[in-house]
């Protein structure tokens, strides 16, 4: 008996180690990705433990929060609540506008939907300096699309417009934000199963029914997902905002990138550092949202 339970326990599946030859193939399989993994340790990896290292650090060395006080204060406290207003407002605008146009495209053909959705890829990656020179080029004082408007009898600088200011920020941001939406969005709207429609019209239901019943609550989490990444995607934008405004709008990046330069406060040596760890939780929270959005989304699916 003790010999037939023995022969029983050696054979159980799962029991005693892996195979040499298993973990030797496990190993080889990981081969390919060693210079990905080589290039993000040493350009993100690497440089992110240092920046949390010298966010804690005080001036004579020791372990301080004071650095994390000073951000929240002053000028570096009204760049966190302008960069965050400013996100917000540019992901609900790139967000509706998106969501309309890419509700729009999938009503037309294959081949014109191929065709937006490249151009909208490129609109999307365009950004900094190019762009900033661009809508300076239509928007500004004397820009083509100004004095087209002025002609027709609409002076866009009558009133306190510029595009120095928030306003003229979140037009730019726009410009990148809705084709981002549109791209992302798209896949969302083509997985609508048109026999859902069905089903309700068959049922006696309206269009309003459907809208409300059916689509919002299908689409919603898709919807905020990608709210979500257009929120990250403004809130670290750098390179236009800083072509754009000189450093005249006080946004998180640009009060970072000054203090990077070497503009740097007496005795606030680490203050940079802490600000970027701030952004850096920021974007830690938006990113865990938008993965329990996707999580929830799969769960209902």
């Amino acid at each position: 008996m003790s010999q037939v339970v023995a022969t029983r326990t050696g054979t159980r599946k799962g029991a005693g180690p892996r195979p040499y030859k298993s973990r030797v193939g496990s190993l080889k399989s990981l081969l390919p990705l060693l210079p990905f993994l080589a290039f993000v340790g040493y350009f993100l990896v690497f440089p992110l433990v240092f920046i949390v290292r010298d966010a804690f650090l005080g001036n004579d060395g020791k372990f301080t929060l004071d650095n994390f006080v000073e951000c929240f204060k002053g000028v570096y406290g009204h760049s966190f609540y302008v960069s965050i207003r400013l996100s917000m407002i540019s992901a609900l605008i790139g967000a509706v506008a998106g969501s309309l146009i890419a509700g729009a495209i999938v009503k037309t053909g294959s081949r014109t939907r191929k065709a937006i959705a490249a151009t909208a890829s490129v609109l999307a990656n365009t950004g900094g300096v190019p762009l900033a020179f661009m809508f300076m080029a239509a928007f500004g004082t004397e820009g083509l699309v100004t004095k087209s408007l002025k002609a027709l009898g609409w002076n866009l600088y009558a009133g306190s417009f510029t595009m120095f200011s928030a306003t003229g920020i979140i037009l730019v941001y726009c410009f990148f934000q809705i084709p981002l939406m549109v791209l992302i969005y798209s896949p969302a709207l083509e997985n609508v199963k048109p026999e859902l429609r069905e089903a309700n019209d068959s049922l006696g239901g309206t269009r309003f029914s459907y809208f409300t019943r059916i689509a919002v609550p299908l689409l919603f989490p898709a919807f905020l997902s990608t709210s979500l990444l257009l929120f990250a995607n403004s809130f670290s934008a750098y390179a236009t905002a800083r072509a754009m405004t000189a450093g005249t709008l006080p946004l998180m990046p640009l009060l970072i990138g000054n203090l990077v330069d070497g503009n740097v406060v007496a005795n606030q040596e680490h203050l940079g550092h802490a600000m970027a760890v701030s952004m850096i939780g920021v974007s830690i929270i938006v990113m865990g949202i938008y993965l329990a959005v996707l999580r929830f989304s799969k769960v209902r699916s």
